[in-house]
């Protein structure tokens, strides 16, 4: 569930249940314009990034992909990106749990699509549906921008991420070699 609050949207979601897989949207009550969850499940607010939270993005990423270096041999490419400029050119909205980034989502809109540049929670809120959450985030500004399909790419070894957006309908659409592996490009129709 979501709710516009002071320039933030406010998600309340549930942890994983005892099966896995499954994530589950909180029922929550409404009162005096907050939502409320009746357990004591995570409250996740997105604000759009600031210019001067260019390190605090660096840091997030850094952590969250740094998993993968092993995998493949060497530094995942959004690790080196110039989040300066990151900033200045694309729309990055932070993930916030008990006043806490966690996450970002990095997009800009094309004339017929929204691309997703980057998707990255840190490690230790992995799991709990924050990832997912960002994402539905932006389908709902793809929608809003009346685009009918959003795409993204990753590469192929990261297959955790390649079943979550499988999961979630998109669909590999091609393959390319690139640094001695292979990028894979997914899209999504609204």
């Amino acid at each position: 569930m979501q709710r516009q609050t002071g320039g933030a949207n406010l998600v309340l979601i549930r942890r994983k249940t005892a099966k896995p897989a499954m994530l589950h949207m909180l029922v929550v009550a409404e009162l005096q314009g907050v939502y409320i969850s009746k357990s004591h499940d995570v409250a996740l607010s997105v604000r759009r990034a600031e210019e001067n939270e260019a390190e605090l993005l660096r840091e997030i990423v850094r952590a969250a992909y740094s998993k993968w270096i092993p995998v493949i041999g060497r530094e995942p490419t959004p690790m080196t990106a110039d989040f300066n400029k990151a900033i200045r050119e694309h729309d990055i909205d932070l993930a916030i749990v008990a006043g806490e980034v966690v996450g970002l989502i990095e997009i800009w809109l094309q004339a017929d699509h929204l691309w997703i540049e980057n998707v990255a929670v840190h490690p230790h809120r992995q799991g709990i549906g924050i990832g997912r959450t960002l994402l539905a985030h932006v389908e709902s500004k793809a929608a809003q921008a009346e685009l009918g399909e959003i795409r993204l790419q990753t590469n192929e070894a990261f297959e955790a991420n390649i079943a979550l957006y499988a999961a979630l309908g998109y669909e590999i659409d091609r393959r390319e070699p690139f640094k001695g592996g292979t990028t894979v490009f997914m899209s999504k129709k609204l």
